[in-house]
């Protein structure tokens, strides 16, 4: 730990020196104000199938880009190369092309009093020493648990293993300049079961950002294999309007569509189904989303935006009703209200869990489908209107009884948020939204 502590101050130190470099020579250029981000990434991913190497790559990318403004004009450059020279040339850059923008009153840096003067270490960086061959072996191991689990298992599309490190590193003409490392690792595998001439495919994997916490790899073979084989001898069902059980995985992605539509992007374009929301009841009056940016080695954490902003804990949804927008500063300027440190995404979305595990979930479903897959982007943003590709399970008495697939379920996002029954606790933590499984009162199947 004392080397990487040693490795990080010293990283550290030679990306805001060129962001210190970059903000003089904008300033010296003319420049009202600029602002510096820089970006280093390298990592180690391999695949493999059927034992065998498909592909391995090591990659290293660096990039530091930088925004002037003068009159409220813009202009933007981009190096990958930290010389001196390049970074001077790329600010001479930045400042011509603003010469020749058009004027945006809303343009500008994040206000002074919203940036993260004292911004937390949230222990985002654990790096994994493992050698290209340590992480093929891992994979083949993992596709080999997968290919033995069970004999319907016949094919593999493979099992990769991925380590990633990154430095982040920000700076602005009101003086503030940070940085963070972080880092993460996964470790996947899909495979392909055969039964009476039907095939089905599935997969699993594992994320983190401390490589010692990720699932065993023989289990993740095991985990993938269980659920393809789960999926064999689906059928249709017949069209119909019915409750539907979205997966943990796939709520993240109902949640998502929630997120984007509260975006100030959408919000200021008037592209959104949810303009105008702030304060209204758009989901159940017991139902709590919020996000929490400082998570220790959360996927998602992060102590500052992209424009240097603080992230803090705050709720996005209280008491179903929409209490704050996701808002960078531009769209904040747009929509007269503040930023909400969403610059560049936002950070470890939480929905809050009920008291039912998944097979609680089940029961509560009682005649309806479990969605596990979700496919197409039959989404409109701007009317709500949803409508996916879809497999899972059909399942009565609050029991699984027979997997289901070639269905497709439609409805409207509004009536689908206002009419979520449950939320369970079994929360998916590998990504950057936390959710439960989500019960939906009722949508439409189209099957047979």
């Amino acid at each position: 730990m004392a080397n990487n502590a040693s490795h990080i101050k010293k990283k550290r130190k030679e990306l805001e020196s060129h962001i210190a470099l970059a903000l003089k020579v904008a300033n010296k250029s003319g420049a009202d104000f600029a602002e510096i981000s820089i970006a280093e990434d390298n990592g180690l991913s391999v695949s493999v199938r059927k034992g065998e190497i498909e592909t391995l790559e090591n990659h290293f990318d660096k990039g530091l880009s930088i925004t002037v403004f003068k009159n409220q004009c813009k202009g933007s450059s981009s190096t990958s190369d930290f010389s001196e020279k390049a970074i001077r040339q790329a600010v001479k850059t930045a400042v011509d092309i603003a010469k020749f923008t058009a004027k945006d009153d809303y343009s500008g840096l994040a206000d002074y009093d919203e940036l993260a003067w004292d911004y937390p270490e949230l222990s985002l960086y654990y790096p994994w020493e493992i050698s290209a061959e340590e992480a093929t072996d891992l994979a083949i191991e993992c596709e080999a648990a997968a290919l033995k689990a069970d004999q319907r298992i016949v094919n593999s599309e493979g099992a990769s293993v991925s380590s990633h490190a990154s430095f982040r590193a920000y700076g602005n003409s009101h003086g503030f300049i940070g940085s963070f490392p972080a880092t993460s690792h996964s470790l996947s595998c899909a495979v392909i079961g055969k039964e009476n001439d039907a095939m089905q495919r599935d997969y699993w994997y594992t994320a983190t950002r401390d490589s010692n916490l990720l699932e065993d790899a023989k289990q993740v073979g095991k985990q993938a294999a269980k659920r393809t084989v789960a999926r064999l001898n689906a059928r249709k069902v017949s069209t119909m309007k019915s409750p539907i059980l979205f997966s943990p995985e796939m709520s993240s992605g109902l949640i998502g569509h929630f997120i984007g539509a509260i975006h100030g992007s959408s919000l200021y374009r008037k592209a959104s189904f949810l303009v105008d929301s702030l304060g209204k009841k758009i989901f159940p009056d017991w139902m709590h989303i919020y996000e929490q940016p400082h998570i220790i080695s959360g996927l998602g954490s992060a102590p500052f935006d992209s424009e240097g902003v603080r992230t803090r804990s705050h709720s996005i949804v209280e008491q179903g009703v929409v209490k704050n927008y996701v808002l960078d500063s531009y769209a904040a300027r747009k929509l007269k209200l503040s930023s909400t440190g969403n610059a560049g995404g936002i950070h470890n979305l939480c929905v809050e869990p009920g008291k039912l595990s998944h097979s609680a979930m089940l029961k509560a479903l009682d005649k309806g489908l479990l969605v596990t897959e979700l496919m197409g982007q039959g989404i409109n943003t701007v009317t709500g209107d949803y409508s996916r590709g879809a497999a899972g399970f059909w399942v009565e008495n609050g029991k699984i009884q027979f997997p289901v697939e070639e269905i497709t379920i439609a409805g409207n996002l509004k009536d689908m948020f206002s009419n979520i029954v449950a939320v369970g606790n079994d929360v998916d933590l590998r990504g950057n939204t936390r959710t439960g499984s989500i019960l939906v009162e009722e949508m439409m199947i189209a099957g047979e």
